[in-house]
């Protein structure tokens, strides 16, 4: 894949760099009033913390002044509020921002057919992403997310974070890219290649999961880095042995950061990349936008996820593929 191949024509390109004229001209006001307004709001709540902390002294016990019960209280709700009032001064930049990028994102992404673009929504392959893919989750968020067809199958990506929430204390199970793609062919049943579990998480998993058969690749590598499990063995051995052995070899060394995961379901694809960066994350407010520092890397990821998605879905495909 040559990330060239992707990069917008002539009249695109024309089209992006207008876009990022007008939004340098919004950038530069709104960098200005949030400058502005930031020193204010949070010099407001620090008013407010000073006046309220004097009125709490004049109830006090003498004694007590600055470091009774309310004193505290009051300490902690004012730096709940700073950070608070320091977020809504800078909205205007995250308004602009999330505008520009509903505009710019399916222009700079025009070798995707019927692109479209949301942000912030359930998308709707996670209803048949297998839970085992993932684990035992209660909590979701979802960021940026890139829809339409490339190369003739339709696919989801998107920015996901899955999380379970358990009394106070809050685990991130998955923090990454998802690509959800239609197959050519189904696979009859379910088939994941997960991080491998220690032996607390198989425990529970047998418990409250779906149960499915393990099995193994004969790659000791991936053996002692994956669990293969599915619900078909029959058909998901040759898989295991060949086509998605070789896919996971490829992806370890491509996405190095942690092990990719994957799974197939009928005639879907998944394939999770766990990763901590933001991949349509534009620059601070503060800094000049550019299209070979800022556009141009956006458009080489996303060719990069599509032609690996591309090289999950063929993974259940017959020779011809």
């Amino acid at each position: 894949m040559d990330a060239r191949d992707f990069m917008p024509g002539e009249a695109a390109l024309a089209k992006v760099k207008a876009e990022i004229e007008a939004y340098e001209a919004e950038r530069k006001a709104v960098q200005r009033s949030v400058s502005i307004r930031i020193p204010i709001y949070l010099a407001i709540v620090v008013v407010l913390v000073v006046i309220l902390a004097f009125a709490f002294n004049s109830f006090a016990d003498p004694n007590e002044q600055w470091s009774s019960a309310p004193h505290v209280f009051l300490y902690v709700a004012g730096v709940i509020a700073l950070f608070l009032a320091y977020s809504w001064a800078k909205s205007p930049a995250r308004e602009l921002q999330q505008s520009f990028r509903a505009r710019l994102l399916p222009v700079i992404f025009g070798f995707i057919d019927k692109v479209r673009y949301r942000r912030g929504e359930t998308p709707l392959s996670v209803e048949r992403l297998p839970r085992e893919t993932i684990g035992s989750f209660n909590q979701s968020s979802y960021d940026d997310e890139i829809a339409g067809e490339w190369q003739g199958f339709p696919f989801e990506l998107y920015e996901a974070v899955f999380s379970q929430k358990t009394g106070k204390t809050t685990s991130t199970i998955f923090r990454g890219v998802v690509v959800a793609l239609e197959t050519d062919s189904s696979f009859p049943g379910v088939l994941v290649a997960t991080r491998k579990a220690n032996k607390v998480t198989s425990f529970f998993r047998g418990i409250f999961g779906k149960e499915l058969e393990e099995l193994s690749s004969g790659i000791p590598v991936l053996d002692a880095a994956y669990d293969f499990r599915t619900d078909n063995p029959e058909a998901a051995r040759p898989l295991v042995t060949g086509r998605l052995a070789q896919a996971l070899q490829w992806l370890g060394e491509t996405w190095p950061e942690e092990p990719a995961r994957i799974a197939l379901k009928n005639k879907d694809a998944f394939l999770l990349l766990p990763q901590s960066k933001n991949f349509f994350e534009l620059p601070d407010i503060s800094v000049p936008l550019d299209y070979k520092t800022h556009i141009s890397p956006m458009i080489a990821d996303m060719a990069s996820l599509l032609a690996t998605g591309a090289l999950v879905r063929k993974i259940g495909a017959g020779d011809e593929a």
